[in-house]
């Protein structure tokens, strides 16, 4: 965090000479380590428990984290292979964000390819975990669709058809500014682009 801060020091810098001038606190970092499963934030009703997952060898400790309020919950899987903790942690949750890897069977037999896929959940992989947990919602994340200049990453369809192969229930594909609503029933807002008319653009 310290590194990020010295690589925007030049903005910060600028934001500080506004008129009027921006306060310093407003940019603060407050860092609060944790190193093993537990309860990392509680207050005003909001309690996020972190779990460890299995990012690969290379990136450990890696995280996943399950947010309550109000006896409704979120978990986020972070980046992971199938994993128990996700499973154990994600069980009748109200939405399971969730990472998902896929590439064409051509690429599976180079090594790059093997390595990449080691430290990320296939989608008929994730799908076990979700008929496990039992979400009342599952949601893709994180999209990692491998390719190369000869062979295409897989399409949308082709994840949610290895999906369907562990697993009926309800599952999203996740898009960029798309929101959820948690009561009951799970609202889901897909954001749209405002139309402009030609005097506008």
């Amino acid at each position: 965090m310290s590194h990020l801060e010295k690589a925007y020091a030049a903005d910060i810098k600028i934001r500080a000479q506004d008129i009027p001038p921006k306060d310093p606190k407003g940019i603060a970092i407050t860092v609060q380590e944790f190193d093993r499963d537990g309860v990392v934030y509680e207050k005003a009703g909001v309690k996020v428990t972190a779990f460890e997952v299995d990012h690969g060898p290379a990136a450990k400790p890696a995280y996943g984290y399950r947010i309550e309020h109000e006896g409704r919950s979120a978990v986020l899987s972070g980046d992971t292979t199938y994993n128990e903790n996700v499973v154990k942690y994600a069980t009748g949750c109200d939405l399971l964000v969730h990472e998902v890897a896929c590439a064409k069977p051509e690429l599976m037999g180079d090594a790059h390819f093997q390595r990449i896929m080691s430290h990320h959940t296939i989608p008929s992989m994730a799908g076990k975990v979700f008929a496990r947990a039992k979400p009342k919602m599952a949601v893709y994340t994180h999209f990692i669709l491998r390719s190369t200049a000869q062979v295409p990453a897989p399409s949308l369809d082709e994840v949610m058809a290895q999906t369907r192969e562990t697993y009926g229930g309800p599952v999203e594909l996740g898009e960029d500014l798309m929101s959820f609503e948690i009561g009951e029933e799970i609202t889901i807002q897909k954001y749209r682009v405002p139309s402009r008319s030609a005097h506008e653009c």
